[in-house]
């Protein structure tokens, strides 16, 4: 299904006490399939409980590059779940995990 260059990178954070996420998942994940060549983000998945917030979260992530500096931008420009600051800071860590594996195959 997925090219042989494509790396499956998952990032994790806390959301708050209330969110329905927190509840069933404990945390909030985002998980993404990148290009490990060119950095395209060639899928994603988040720990959502509703599917039209798994659709709209793919809308802004799938087709972009991983470190395009507008991302955390449009998260917080368009996406306003109750998880938008735990969807920021599993982003920011599913990208330092991808600079840490790009970083070994150099």
């Amino acid at each position: 299904m997925y090219e042989k260059d494509a790396i499956f990178i998952t990032g994790d954070a806390k959301s708050s006490q209330n969110n329905p996420i927190t509840k069933k998942f404990s945390q909030y994940f985002l998980a993404l399939v990148v290009n490990r060549t060119t950095g395209k983000i060639i899928d994603v998945d988040c720990s959502a409980t509703v599917d039209l917030t798994r659709r709209f979260v793919q809308a802004i992530f799938i087709g972009r590059h991983i470190d395009d500096p507008s991302l955390v931008e449009d998260i917080s420009n368009r996406y306003f779940g109750s998880s938008q600051k735990a969807m920021i800071v599993a982003f920011q860590d599913a990208l330092k995990k991808y600079y840490a594996i790009t970083a070994l195959s150099k």
